[in-house]
């Protein structure tokens, strides 16, 4: 099959979108800001309520549970690139994106119950169906999250993404520290975790319905969307299985290391690397819109966004190698700390997760989902590879932090070089018939 994309396809003519990209920015950042103070004080008051060795279950389903959010986002992403605001009196795909999330949410519950069986005994071994449960109502509730929030990025109404984004942050954060002072189980914790997804967009459908419904298309029929979200799903599965599902994946491929040495590893690539990785998974559909509007200057749109993370990367990362184990240490009084070679190399992994956050949007804003999905694909890939190495623990880690996110940039680099030198816009381009 060819490289190249889909054909433009004939279609009623659809408002055009120039989105306020700046106060977009300016919200969606703040969102991300308190979600991300949420999760770092769930990160260290969690550990120092129960210990480092309860916490690493805490941490599997947690990573587990976002690692599937992580690989939904694809539907985020592929809803905000065909989302365009409908003219008065076109009336073809009403409804398409409610219909698909219906339809997703049913698969994604049936797909994790009924897959249950091959895993939840290695996954969750202390615990089993009590965790799976709040795992697959979780997780199916994150399909109606990602449409919705795809829908208002894809006609820019900053204000209700900021109330979405806030309020499933914040309402975990009250939800899990409530659950560590008064019931510190591992299935309470999971539903803490698990129940701010659907909540979320209980609260903030009533406000954002009127901008949705009847206003807004999708610029493919379903058949093609549910092709696109598959391309997509795939490629943030990947980005998921290198983030959110780090430490499950680290535990997977390292049966033999003990839970306190592994909670604590878990506990420093988290806290170390959240700065740079959670502004950069919060702002992929944010991104895709920003390319869009700038297409006339993509390339130094991406150059400065790619020079700007790396630049941030090297000074976080020197001022964790610096000031990193102090903090630690008083953060975590009664555990080890870890060296702060390890501490700024973890951080500098980060501005290459974030580089990579940077390219896919950029490669998937030019409707180029083969070479979306390729890039994270051989991150992850990449990422496996190197764990699975005949290597001591930390340092198969390191390797695997480094090497897998660098290899994802590089396929996006190579993808978009080849194509400027070809002077070919790929969305324009009609692909050569499958043979």
């Amino acid at each position: 099959m060819s490289q190249t994309e889909e054909p433009a396809q004939e279609q009623p003519p659809v408002a055009a979108a120039s989105p306020k990209t700046g106060n977009g920015f300016i919200l969606i950042v703040a969102a991300t800001g308190l979600v991300g103070i949420a999760g770092y004080l769930i990160t260290v008051w969690v550990p120092n309520l129960i210990g480092f060795g309860p916490y690493a279950t805490f941490a599997v389903f947690w990573a587990f549970i976002f690692l599937v959010a992580a690989a939904l986002t694809g539907i985020q992403q592929e809803i905000t690139r065909g989302t365009q605001a409908r003219v008065p009196g076109d009336t073809t795909r009403a409804g398409q994106a409610g219909k698909f999330a219906l339809l997703a949410f049913v698969a994604v519950l049936v797909l994790v119950l009924g897959t249950a069986p091959l895993w939840q005994a290695a996954v969750f071994p202390d615990h089993g169906w009590a965790l799976v449960v709040p795992l697959a109502v979780g997780a199916a509730s994150y399909v109606p999250l990602a449409v919705l929030s795809g829908s208002l990025y894809g006609v820019s109404h900053w204000k209700a993404l900021f109330a979405l984004i806030s309020i499933e942050g914040l309402l975990r954060l009250v939800l899990v520290i409530l659950a560590a002072y008064l019931r510190p189980e591992a299935a309470v914790f999971a539903w803490a975790i698990a129940i701010p997804f659907p909540v979320a967009v209980l609260v903030v459908w009533p406000f954002a319905r009127a901008r949705v419904v009847g206003k807004t298309r999708l610029d493919v029929s379903l058949p093609q969307l549910t092709w696109n979200v598959a391309r997509t799903i795939v490629a943030a599965a990947a980005m998921g299985l290198m983030i959110s599902g780090f430490p499950l994946i680290l535990q997977l491929t390292s049966p033999g290391v003990s839970v306190s040495l592994m909670g604590l590893v878990i506990a420093t690539a988290t806290l170390t690397r959240a700065p740079l990785i959670v502004v950069g998974m919060a702002l992929q559909s944010f991104l895709i819109v920003f390319f869009r509007s700038r297409a006339a200057h993509f390339w130094r749109t991406l150059l400065m966004l790619e020079a700007g993370v790396v630049a941030l990367g090297l000074v976080l990362a020197v001022l964790g190698y610096l000031l990193g184990p102090a903090i630690f240490a008083f953060a975590f009084p009664k555990e080890d700390v870890p060296a702060n070679w390890l501490i700024g190399t973890f951080i500098l992994s980060s501005a290459l997760v974030g580089a990579l956050c940077v390219s896919a949007p950029a490669v998937l804003s030019r409707n180029a989902h083969a070479a979306f999905s390729a890039g994270w694909i051989i991150a992850a890939v990449t990422t496996i590879v190197c764990l699975l190495l005949p290597l001591p623990f930390i340092e198969k880690t390191v390797l695997a932090l480094l090497v897998g996110p660098a290899a994802g940039v590089l396929v996006h680099a190579v993808y978009l070089a080849l194509v400027r030198n070809a002077g070919t816009r790929p969305e324009l381009v009609t692909p050569a018939p499958t043979v």
